[in-house]
């Protein structure tokens, strides 16, 4: 027993955040970030010129540079010039492969064009431009890594290529990407040029829709009755004359059977005229909770294509339709009480 708690408590201790290893590999981290923060600032456009890129070589490149070695020690050892010729000549394409490998990402120009806004657990969606300013020769096998999401191109002399790369977002609000790895080990695959990227671009993510039962709030409006085309609604209110596309269930057949024109019924169904979606009329939950409920008002206004307006604790958007109205409302509720981030 007293062995096995002296075994437990050495475990504990070397998995301990405050044990030295734990504390040192933290504190050599933060150094590393900081001192990368520095030399890669964030920006929108990247350039990646000489002081940007690293070279080190890969697992084959280890593999041959020993192979080199084993090759020179047999021709110190029997004194053959063939041998000599043929280690120094091997070692002549390891000396160049540097070279071509650091070229291949040599002033590559990357540019965070835009982010798709999502809900919580989904993948957010980034565009990225790849450009080539060199008019004789492009960029052979760039990969873009990120984790879970990676994508490896082609960019001809002179031109320019779009791509994506999806990560995943867990909370509503600003999620700003971690840095995206740029990479290639072109031609041999015995080197590998690496550059980090962090793009000003980030991804808006909205509260997760959560279906309610909207009673008859205060706020619900005035109601109304409007003319649709749409059958089922309601009730029959009328006809018009008939227009070209109209759909077939619409028309007036037994009237056009008896010789008169073509024409179309009228529904009326019951609208709101002014929608309001406010935060009091959800007098218990939690925040994320109504936040989740508003979303989803806001979905189904705007499915239906009816005005509404939105109400929250220190803003208010005026009555209005649209996909503009839509995306205010949204981006409102996925910036509210977020360290005073603006939601206009």
């Amino acid at each position: 027993m007293g062995m096995l708690w002296w075994r437990s408590c050495v475990a504990k201790s070397m998995l301990s955040p405050a044990s030295p290893k734990g504390g040192l590999k933290n504190f050599l981290l933060q150094r590393y970030r900081r001192w990368l923060n520095r030399r890669l600032p964030p920006a929108r456009t990247i350039v990646l010129e000489q002081r940007r890129l690293f070279i080190f070589p890969t697992r084959q490149g280890f593999l041959f540079a020993l192979t080199l070695l084993i090759m020179l020690l047999t021709a110190i050892n029997y004194q053959n010039n063939l041998a000599y010729g043929l280690t120094f000549w091997v070692a002549m394409l390891f000396i160049v492969a540097v070279h071509f490998t650091h070229a291949n990402l040599l002033k590559l120009e990357i540019t965070g064009v835009r982010a798709e806004s999502v809900y919580p657990g989904q993948h957010a969606e980034f565009c990225f431009r790849i450009s080539c300013s060199r008019s004789r020769q492009g960029y052979r096998a760039v990969k873009l890594v990120w984790p879970g999401s990676e994508v490896l191109v082609d960019v001809p002399a002179g031109g320019e290529i779009d791509v994506s790369l999806h990560h995943k977002v867990t909370a509503r609000g600003w999620f700003n990407p971690p840095r995206l790895r740029i990479e290639s080990t072109y031609p041999l695959g015995l080197l590998r040029c690496w550059s980090f990227a962090y793009f000003d671009v980030r991804a808006l993510v909205w509260p997760q829709p959560i279906r309610v039962e909207r009673l008859a709030f205060s706020s619900a409006g005035k109601a109304g009755y409007d003319l649709s085309e749409q059958e089922g609604l309601d009730d029959l209110m009328g006809f018009r004359d008939y227009r070209i596309g109209d759909a077939p269930r619409l028309i007036d057949w037994r009237s056009h059977a008896r010789g008169l024109p073509l024409q179309t019924k009228l529904y009326s169904s019951l609208v709101d005229e002014d929608n309001w979606l406010d935060w009091q009329d959800f007098p218990a939950g939690t925040v994320e909770q109504k936040l989740s409920w508003l979303c989803w008002l806001v979905l189904q206004h705007h499915g239906r294509g009816e005005n509404f307006g939105l109400r929250l604790p220190e803003l208010e958007l005026p009555v209005a339709a649209g996909d503009r109205q839509r995306d205010r409302a949204l981006r409102a509720l996925a910036l509210h009480d977020l360290n005073g981030e603006s939601a206009g």
